[in-house]
């Protein structure tokens, strides 16, 4: 059989330390080299019915043997690039039938080839992005950081917020995002959910002054972090290419990565003359990116191929994008065990996604 979970069923099936311990050793294998991390391909096109927005398609792959498992994440998406308080920022347009969007993981066994599930990528999605991040905070903080400046008051921002409490004994919060009544709706929730203090305050500069740890979580295109902003002892992590400044990234004393392969646009794939309005907004290009290309990965630190923070002084910093398709094999495979011994989810025969014609 086949199972047809939710994102629901993810929600109550999935913690944030759960996603950390199926990752880490995932990262860890992808240093020894057993792991595939998969390649990221994007397909992008017009919008039949809206000359500014863009037709998306991306896919994204990956294989842990150990686990006997692999993954397809696939989204279909209608980007769009609106303003607000002045930056332009990307906006995934719930256009499907319902207000909805559409993503998919499809778990497969490496064993036979078969389907095992079938289940929305959004929350998952969520906690892997989280849970790499938390990774590099249990790998690259100070082991008593306490203090966390977040930028960004959204869905991911509260993920990483219960990513960094799920190992470091975070006592405060501070949060930043433009909109007053935002930052300080997300104050109330993740305090009352966390039991952690989280203040809401009225600048991104009050937010990281004197954090332990600072986490860019956002979708703004432009700069939000800088490099006088950085204070000794700090753990950095973005989300997304460019919110964090290149001169504050290299001044990092120990920087980790994803893939050095992966950190520009080219997996994406138009027609010539194809518009995108955040096409080659990736930092590749900026003076001083060659030394970030050249950092270890953050599977080299976890699996300690590559040496991590040795003083309580240094400043370390993850960039935490673009992100590999073995993240959702691992946190994949995590959440089937955990559906399958909780007998949730749809079955469905596996005869109807497989075929007796040699493809």
């Amino acid at each position: 059989m086949t199972l047809i979970l939710s994102n629901a069923d993810v929600d109550a099936l999935l913690t944030m330390e759960d996603v950390i311990a199926a990752l880490e050793p995932a990262y860890r294998s992808i240093a020894e080299g057993r792991t595939i991390a998969g390649a990221r391909t994007d397909v992008v096109s017009e919008s039949p019915h809206d000359a500014g927005a863009r037709y998306w398609l991306k896919a994204a792959t990956g294989v842990v043997p150990d686990l006997e498992v692999g993954t397809v994440r696939i989204n279909s998406d209608v980007v769009t690039w609106p303003e607000s308080d002045g930056k332009k920022r990307r906006v995934k347009v719930p256009a499907a039938p319902g207000d909805r969007w559409t993503g998919l993981v499809l778990l497969f066994s490496a064993a036979t080839g078969e389907p095992l599930a079938i289940f929305p990528d959004g929350a998952i999605q969520r906690m892997r992005v989280a849970g790499s991040t938390g990774l590099s905070i249990k790998h690259m903080a100070r082991p008593d950081a306490a203090t966390m400046g977040l930028l960004g008051t959204g869905w991911q921002a509260g993920a990483h917020l219960l990513a960094a409490a799920a190992v470091r004994p975070i006592k405060c919060v501070r949060c930043y995002s433009p909109t007053g009544q935002n930052r300080e709706r997300f104050a109330r929730e993740m305090s009352a959910q966390t039991g952690i203090e989280v203040i809401a305050v009225p600048s991104a500069r009050e937010a990281v002054r004197g954090a332990d740890i600072v986490v860019t979580a956002t979708n703004s295109m432009d700069n939000i972090f800088f490099a006088d902003w950085i204070e000794p002892g700090q753990h950095l992590a973005t989300i997304r290419d460019g919110e964090m400044a290149v001169d504050a990234i290299v001044r990092a004393d120990v920087l980790a990565i994803h893939d050095p392969a992966n950190l520009g646009d080219d997996h994406i794939h138009a027609p010539a003359g194809l518009t995108i309005p955040d096409m080659g907004k990736e930092i590749v290009a900026a003076p001083g990116f060659d030394a970030v290309r050249a950092a270890p990965r953050l599977a080299d630190i976890v699996a300690g191929t590559a040496p991590g923070r040795t003083g309580a002084d240094q400043v370390s910093c993850f960039l935490n994008y673009h992100g590999l398709g073995f993240q959702f094999t691992a946190t994949g495979a995590a959440f089937y065990r955990k559906a399958v011994a909780s007998g949730r989810g749809h079955a469905l025969p596996t005869e109807w996604f497989t075929e007796d014609v040699h493809p």
